[in-house]
C-alpha cells in the first residue's frame, strides 16, 4: 500500500481527494491536513510515500517551502504539487523545490489517480504550460517570459529602477517592456494591469 499525506486548505477538496484515493486498493491516506507548515513533521513522524501538496495552504503557509524541506530531509518521498491557480511561476518554482509532478486540480488533462500512479512509477508528470487566462485584450500566453517577470515585479511594488536592477537591464528597457505590455493588454496604466493579473491570480505577489 502507498501511504499518502494530503495537504490542502479546502475541506471539500480534502474530502474529495481522500475519497478518490480510498476507492483505490493501492493507496491509503495517512493524514489530510490544511497547513503546509505541518507537512514536514508528518513526513518525519510516519512512513509517507506520497504527498499531495497545494501551493497555497492555510495561514498563508507555502506548499513550495514545505516541499523543499521535505525533499531535503525525506528525499525518498514523492511530492505532487497542486494548484487551481494559473500563476505563471509555480511550475518553475515547484521544479526548483524538487517536486516530482505538478497537477492543475481544476484544469488538468489527467485525473488524480493517474498522476499518482505515474508519479509512484517514477515518472515526472508536468503540464506543458500554465492555463491560459485573458489579461485585458491579450491572452496570458501572448506575454513573453520577460514581460511576465516585469509584471510580477510591478505587482510586488517595485519601481522601474529596482526592476531594472533585478533583471540586469536598463530602466529604459523596463519602460520598453511596460509599453509593450500595455499595448498588448489595452490597459492605460500599470495600476490597472496589476489589479487585473492579481485578481485573476496569474500573478500572486507574495509567492
Amino acid at each position: 500500500m502507498i501511504h499518502v499525506l494530503i495537504v490542502e486548505d479546502s475541506a471539500i477538496s480534502r474530502e474529495i481527494f481522500e475519497r478518490t484515493l480510498s476507492a483505490s486498493q493501492d493507496y491509503v491516506v495517512i493524514a489530510a491536513i490544511e497547513n503546509a507548515a505541518n507537512a514536514e513533521i508528518a513526513c518525519m513522524r510516519g512512513r509517507i510515500d506520497l504527498v499531495l501538496m497545494d501551493v497555497c495552504t492555510a495561514d498563508d503557509e507555502s506548499g513550495l517551502v514545505a516541499a523543499a524541506k521535505i525533499k531535503k530531509h525525506c528525499p525518498q518521498v514523492k511530492i505532487i504539487m497542486m494548484s487551481s491557480m494559473p500563476e505563471h511561476s509555480f511550475l518553475q518554482k515547484a521544479r526548483g523545490c524538487g517536486c516530482d509532478s505538478f497537477w492543475y486540480k481544476e484544469q488538468g488533462d489527467i485525473g488524480l489517480l493517474e498522476i499518482c500512479d505515474r508519479t509512484m512509477k517514477g515518472n515526472f508528470v508536468w503540464p506543458d504550460r500554465t492555463p491560459v487566462v485573458q489579461i485585458g485584450l491579450a491572452r496570458s500566453d501572448e506575454l513573453t517570459t520577460r514581460e511576465l517577470e516585469v509584471i510580477r515585479a510591478l505587482a510586488q511594488g517595485y519601481r522601474y529602477e529596482e526592476i531594472a536592477e533585478q533583471l540586469y537591464v536598463s530602466p529604459n528597457t523596463v519602460k520598453y517592456h511596460v509599453k509593450n505590455i500595455l499595448q498588448k493588454t489595452g490597459f492605460r496604466s500599470t495600476v490597472q494591469l496589476v489589479a487585473d493579473v492579481v485578481e485573476k491570480r496569474l500573478i500572486l505577489p507574495r509567492y
